[in-house]
């Protein structure tokens, strides 16, 4: 895939974050996420991040294999294993007479 789309926009990095990540000197992991994540919610709705993340890994990591952007996509690609549990509510609370209820004691 080119690297620019219509009107010299990139169709997997239009805003250019992740090209500029890797001109960026010096930069670190925790920066490298958070522009991660700012392209991330810029993608357009029905657009998997992983499947476009692996894409923009096959374009950098020839050339940078050891950059923290590398490492970044490395990690996007792999995308979400299945949607995420959601941890916590009514479930989660202590239950009167439950175990863990110091009053049944």
């Amino acid at each position: 895939m080119s690297a620019g789309g219509a009107q010299g926009r990139d169709p997997l990095d239009p805003k250019g974050l992740i090209r500029e990540a890797y001109r960026i000197e010096g930069i670190g992991g925790s920066e490298c996420r958070s522009i991660f994540l700012d392209w991330a919610l810029s993608l357009p709705d029905g657009v998997a991040p992983h499947e476009v993340a692996a894409a923009l890994l096959a374009r950098h990591a020839i050339t940078a294999p050891d950059h923290p952007m590398t490492m970044v996509l490395r990690e996007g690609a792999r995308g979400a294993h299945g949607t995420p549990a959601r941890r916590g509510g009514w479930r989660a609370r202590r239950r009167p007479g439950g175990a863990s209820d110091p009053t049944t004691n």
